[in-house]
C-alpha cells in the first residue's frame, strides 16, 4: 500500500524542521508538492539523503534564535558567565553546558557538546568561548549540520548570518571584551539568513563528503 503525503504531513515536518521522504511507494499530492515548496520542507529520495536534507530544511527555515547553548574553556569561562546573564535578561533560554569554573580544560570537548546540541535539533543556536575562538570554530564544524563563524566584530557576525546562515558562534576573551562581546551577540542572535542565493553555497558545505 502507497504512503500518501498531504499538507498536513507538510505543515508538521516544517515545524519540526524536517525533510520528508519519499520514494517510489510514496503519493505527494498536489497541494503538498505547493506547500512544500512555500516552506522550503525537502523532499527526499534517498534514505541516506536524509542527514543533509534534516540540516538544510532546518538552517534555510530562517527561524528566529531563542534557545541558546553555551559553554566555554578555562579561558572563556569569565567571558561565558557574563553572556549567559546578559543573554537571559534578554529573554534567551540560554542551556549552560560548563564548565562550572575556571579550572584548566580542554576546549574541543565543550566545543563539541555545543555543536552536538545543535546538530541534534536540541538548540536554535550555539555560542562557545576560548581564548581566541580559532580552534573551537575548527572542532564545532566538525560536526554534521554546524556552521560554526569565529567573530571579532558586529560585521562578521552580521555577515556570518546573512551570507553563511551560521548556527554557532565562536569568540576569543582574548581578542575582545565584554562589551564587543555583548554586541557580536546580539548582533549574530538577531540576524536573520539573507538572500535565498546564497542557500546554494551552504548545500555545498554542508553536503561535502
Amino acid at each position: 500500500m502507497k504512503k500518501l503525503i498531504g499538507e498536513e504531513d507538510v505543515r508538521r515536518a516544517a515545524r519540526a524542521g524536517q525533510a520528508l521522504m519519499v520514494d517510489a511507494e510514496t503519493v505527494v499530492t498536489p497541494a503538498a508538492r505547493d506547500l512544500a515548496a512555500q516552506l522550503k520542507v525537502a523532499l527526499g529520495g534517498k534514505i541516506n539523503d536524509e542527514g543533509h536534507c534534516r540540516f538544510e530544511q532546518r538552517i534555510f527555515l530562517n527561524k528566529p534564535f531563542h534557545k541558546i547553548a553555551i559553554a566555554s574553556d578555562h579561558g572563556g569561562f569569565y567571558m561565558k558567565e557574563e553572556l549567559k546573564a546578559y543573554l537571559r535578561k534578554k529573554e534567551f533560554m540560554v542551556i549552560d553546558l560548563g564548565p562550572g569554573n575556571a579550572k584548566a580544560c580542554d576546549y574541543p570537548d565543550y566545543a563539541f557538546m555545543v555543536a552536538e546540541k545543535i546538530s541534534a535539533g536540541e538548540v536554535d543556536a550555539g555560542i562557545m568561548i576560548d581564548s581566541v575562538g580559532i580552534g573551537s570554530a575548527m572542532a564545532a564544524n566538525r560536526v554534521s549540520g554546524v556552521l560554526a563563524a569565529k567573530c571579532n566584530n558586529v560585521s562578521e557576525a552580521k555577515s556570518a548570518r546573512e551570507h553563511n546562515y551560521a548556527n554557532m558562534l565562536t569568540l576569543g576573551s582574548k581578542i575582545i571584551g565584554s562589551t564587543v562581546a555583548r554586541e557580536i551577540c546580539d548582533a549574530f542572535l538577531t540576524t536573520r539568513g539573507g538572500a535565498e542565493r546564497h542557500q546554494k553555497r551552504i548545500s555545498k558545505i554542508l553536503n561535502h563528503k
